[in-house]
């Protein structure tokens, strides 16, 4: 994909700059773009492997670490059966910004009619379970 933009961006910077270029000047210089240097067939290509795969206790551990290092969060509070607005006194506001923060941390969107259901980090435990296919 990369390859296919670079090639299609140096087409229309070639395509621009003999344009803009008169004719004997066109004629007495030769313009390379900068995006062709990128296209070196000898660059090195980054492949990246699959994430690792998530375990009921990383995830656990991932979702404490998030919601403990948010400032309206008393850490000491803090457990995977704390209620959000009673045990930890969080406002819908800062519902919004915890499932925002999950969002983030485990990188993909949350529905709001399922970021409502949220009422203990539990849920938002079992949601991503069931979302990520966690088992062990």
């Amino acid at each position: 994909m990369f390859r296919v933009v670079c090639s299609r961006a140096t087409s229309a910077a070639r395509l621009h700059l003999a344009r803009s270029v008169s004719t004997s000047t066109r004629q007495q210089r030769v313009f390379t773009p900068i995006l062709a240097v990128v296209q070196n067939k000898n660059s090195q290509i980054r492949q990246y492997s699959a994430k690792a795969p998530l375990t009921k206790k990383t995830l656990e551990e991932r979702i404490i670490l998030v919601l403990s290092v948010y400032d309206k969060i008393d850490p000491k509070k803090l457990t995977m059966d704390s209620d959000f607005a009673k045990d930890l006194g969080l406002d819908s506001l800062d519902h919004v910004e915890v499932v925002m923060a999950m969002e983030e941390e485990f990188g993909f969107e949350i529905p709001d009619g399922d970021a409502d259901r949220f009422k203990t980090p539990r849920d938002i435990f079992q949601y991503i379970c069931d979302k990520e296919d966690v088992f062990e």
